[in-house]
């Protein structure tokens, strides 16, 4: 009696234990393992997708102009022209939209042509030298991408101003693309994850973790302003030349707020990155 009766007491007992205890019965265990191992699994997809959609975004913010200057040290002229395109990057971003102005403007003031008259050589000669730069990228088999680019970007927008027979349409998809960004750039601040953040953070291998630093995140915060500031800027100057229907000071100004600006806050940009972003060299010192 004392043995049957004293198999099943014991056994309650241990229950009591176990449970008064704090441990896992076997079943809850049991139970607890298989919830764990769930939750790993389902863990599992979503770091890897994590990290590739991070590597994704460092592999674009490499790409960007500020992408080439980031991590340097110093900045040099040699960095900044890599950082703009280089000398032909450069001429693809300039030339076409230059010899647009120079040709309209030359037969509308000195060979007296009705404007739209001028607009059609002006235009072919823009199109065709962006057609040039991209056959030359494409013979070089030297990334054509930012040609082919350009070139599809002087062809919609000649293909717009021939259709209104209006010069000053041919720079109306840039008033659209600085629009664009500058929009993008706004709802990242409203939602405060500051793109250009997003951008220094992946290339100085800092992720996200720049948002936990006061410092670096009004940095961020500061620089993206700056750059919704340069794109606002621009319409700013432009469209009212633009609805006055002066080609020459829309073409002038779309020059000089283009590289040259751009250029600039690039090098401002460098000079705040490096400022909370110091060197190896520059914390052990």
């Amino acid at each position: 009696m004392a043995d049957a009766s004293g198999a099943p007491g014991s056994r309650g007992a241990d229950d009591e234990r176990e449970v008064s205890s704090g441990q896992p019965t076997g079943g809850e265990a049991s139970r607890t393992d298989e919830a764990s191992g769930t939750e790993g699994e389902s863990a599992g997809p979503r770091s890897e997708l994590t990290d590739e959609l991070g590597r994704q975004f460092k592999a674009a913010a490499e790409r960007s102009g500020l992408g080439a200057l980031a991590r340097d040290e110093r900045l040099s002229a040699r960095d900044l022209l890599g950082a703009i395109g280089g000398v032909r990057g450069i001429l693809e971003a300039l030339l076409p939209g230059l010899v647009f102005l120079v040709t309209y403007s030359s037969l509308t003031s000195f060979a007296h042509f009705d404007p739209q008259a001028a607009l059609v050589p002006a235009l072919v000669a823009s199109v065709g030298l962006a057609l040039v730069f991209t056959v030359l990228r494409l013979v070089a088999k030297s990334q054509p991408t930012q040609a082919i680019a350009g070139l599809v970007g002087v062809l919609a927008s000649a293909g717009l101003s021939l259709w209104t027979g209006r010069a000053e349409d041919n720079y109306v998809l840039g008033f659209w693309t600085n629009a664009a960004y500058a929009l993008g750039l706004t709802i990242s601040l409203l939602v405060r994850w500051p793109l250009i953040g997003l951008i220094v953070g992946f290339l100085m291998n800092d992720g996200v973790a720049w948002r936990a630093d006061r410092r670096k995140y009004r940095a961020a915060q500061f620089l993206t302003l700056v750059w919704i500031g340069m794109f606002v800027a621009r319409l700013a100057v432009q469209l009212p030349f633009y609805f006055a229907g002066n080609v020459e000071a829309l073409g002038a100004t779309r020059l000089l707020m283009g590289v040259p600006l751009y250029a600039l806050l690039l090098v401002f940009s460098w000079l705040v990155v490096r400022a909370v972003y110091p060197s190896e060299k520059s914390r052990s010192e």
